[in-house]
This record gives C-alpha cells, sequence and structure tokens, in this order.
C-alpha cells in the first residue's frame, strides 16, 4: 500500500509539471507542429514538407510528430516578406502573455 502512495504521489508531480509547462518554455521558444502552422501560415501540408525539404525551414522531431519554434517560423516569416506584411502577421499571430489568459483559465478549472 506505501508502495502505491509513493508512486501516485510521483505520478500527481508528473502532472502538475506537464500543466505549468506554459511557464517553462519563453514566447519565442514555444512549438508548433504541422497542423498548427499550416493554419497560421495558411498554407498546405505539403507546402510545409516542401519548405522543409529544400532547408528553408527550420524544424525537428519527436517520435514521428514535425515541431517548429516560434523563433525559428517569425525569421521565416520575416525573411520572406516585405516590413508592412511582417507587422500585420506579427500582430494577428501574437501569443498572449497574461496570467489570466484563457490557458491559464482552463488550467486552472482543471486544478
Amino acid at each position: 500500500m506505501e508502495k502505491l502512495s509513493k508512486k501516485l504521489n510521483e505520478i500527481g508531480q508528473d502532472l502538475k509539471s506537464l500543466i505549468n509547462t506554459s511557464q517553462v518554455l519563453d514566447e519565442n521558444e514555444r512549438l508548433l507542429d504541422n497542423q498548427d502552422l499550416a493554419l497560421l501560415l495558411k498554407v498546405f501540408f505539403r507546402t510545409l514538407q516542401r519548405y522543409r525539404l529544400q532547408g528553408k525551414l527550420p524544424y525537428f522531431t519527436i517520435g514521428h510528430k514535425t515541431y517548429y519554434r516560434a523563433s525559428d517560423i517569425k525569421a521565416f516569416v520575416r525573411e520572406r516578406t516585405d516590413y508592412q506584411t511582417y507587422k500585420q502577421f506579427e500582430k494577428a499571430n501574437q501569443v498572449e502573455t497574461n496570467p489570466n489568459s484563457k490557458m491559464q483559465q482552463r488550467k486552472e478549472a482543471c486544478v
């Protein structure tokens, strides 16, 4: 019974650390997957694949899933657009840093 209690405490600590991952990564190191980036850039998955194969878009994989760093995406967009278009993109896709953001509210509701 003691072993079970200890294991449940460990799992609880692991869950708490997973819930607080938004605090671990800063805004420029947030990760997006293929679906997120395709929606953000308004392109098809095949377009992202072509950018990866051509070496234009930095990425990494975990398991069989592809991820992109927000800082790499900003640099990618900045290199391929004019200043005014980039500023519009940046304004339209700002990440909320407010502690009372929707994500934070959802996390608090779960606890």
